[in-house]
């Protein structure tokens, strides 16, 4: 008894390059290639390309960082409203005055003291 033949899945005539480039490796393009590309090539406004792309929103909570010393910051004076990390930061905190209080609070871009 002889066993049915396997089908051939394959075309044999197809060769494993690609027959447009030749016997060329294919070379990688970098992401500020891409987008050099697509900024030369005629897109209407609803088509998708990667610099229109908009992340989602982060779940995650933003991450609080000292205005003294850049650490991370657990815990936020409710006088003045600097973020400090421990309590020698917070003796700190307490002995600013109110010019260096408000320019930290503007680095950080929150609202000043009224």
């Amino acid at each position: 008894m002889e066993s049915p033949a396997k089908p051939i899945f394959k075309r044999q005539a197809l060769a494993e390059t690609n027959p447009i480039a030749g016997n060329k490796k294919r070379t990688w393009k970098s992401l500020k290639q891409i987008l050099a590309l697509e900024r030369t090539l005629p897109w209407k406004e609803s088509d998708v390309t990667y610099s229109s792309i908009n992340a989602p929103p982060s779940f995650v909570p933003a991450k609080k960082y000292s205005d003294i010393s850049g650490l991370i910051a657990p815990y936020t004076d409710p006088h003045s409203k600097l973020q400090f990390h421990n309590a020698e930061e917070f003796q700190t905190v307490r002995s600013l005055p109110m010019d260096l209080t408000a320019g930290y609070l503007a680095l950080r871009g929150a609202t000043s003291i009224v």
